[in-house]
């Protein structure tokens, strides 16, 4: 083999070798080309951040005001000084098994677990029927006395929106026939233009239980 020979197998090698290089390089690049973008989309749909304009003047590392309402203002700082007290805690609710059998028909979960008292006693580990989880969750407004008019949390706020949930765990099961009170603790509260968020850790415990039935963080914005 001449020189020339030797050079152009050396440089065809070196191409192939660069080729897949590149191929295994291009999807990891592409991977972090989708996550970056997801951060930047996740971050300019945080409803904090997207209550600033950056061509209004109201960028992150501006010194305007976020609020802009006396009656927020006030609010917040009360509220603030709240943060990691315990609320509220409720009376306790019986979850019998035709608020269980009510609950299945309306979402179509009719597993034997929660609707047949005959089977479960039988063969489930609890020797009864239990409570569906979102049962469960979704008393937090009655248990919470959310839904209570003349029970005003925050009586100065016009209105009161439900913004969703952090996160939701069910760590014990509610038996049928049970008894179950909600504890609520201010976790979070951000301030907006004319309206506070505010996240609550709200704990479902079951009477005579040490474990809860659930522990969600809720979150919700009050309008002025």
């Amino acid at each position: 083999m001449n020189v020339l020979e030797f050079i152009r197998t050396k440089t065809e090698d070196l191409q192939g070798s660069v080729s897949q290089f590149r191929a295994k390089l291009e999807p990891q690049f592409q991977q972090w080309s989708n996550t970056l973008n997801d951060k930047i989309s996740n971050t300019l749909n945080n409803p904090w951040i997207a209550d600033h304009n950056p061509f209004d003047g109201s960028t992150l590392f501006s010194t305007k005001k976020i609020i802009q309402n006396e009656v927020v203002e006030n609010a917040y700082k009360e509220l603030k000084e709240q943060i990691g007290q315990e609320l509220l805690v409720g009376d306790w609710v019986t979850i019998d098994q035709n608020c269980i059998n009510q609950f299945a028909d309306v979402t179509g979960d009719n597993q034997w677990i929660h609707t047949d008292p005959v089977r479960a006693s039988r063969e489930s580990p609890f020797k009864t029927t239990i409570a569906h989880g979102f049962l469960t969750l979704s008393l937090i407004p009655q248990l919470t006395n959310a839904i209570n008019s003349g029970n005003n949390v925050y009586p100065e706020a016009r209105m009161m929106v439900n913004y969703g949930l952090n996160q939701v765990r069910f760590p014990f099961p509610v038996k049928s026939g049970s008894k179950v009170r909600a504890r609520t603790r201010l976790i979070t509260v951000t301030p907006l233009k004319n309206s506070i968020e505010i996240v609550n850790e709200v704990s479902i415990e079951v009477e005579n239980r040490k474990r809860f039935a659930c522990v969600a963080e809720t979150v919700h914005r009050l309008y002025f």
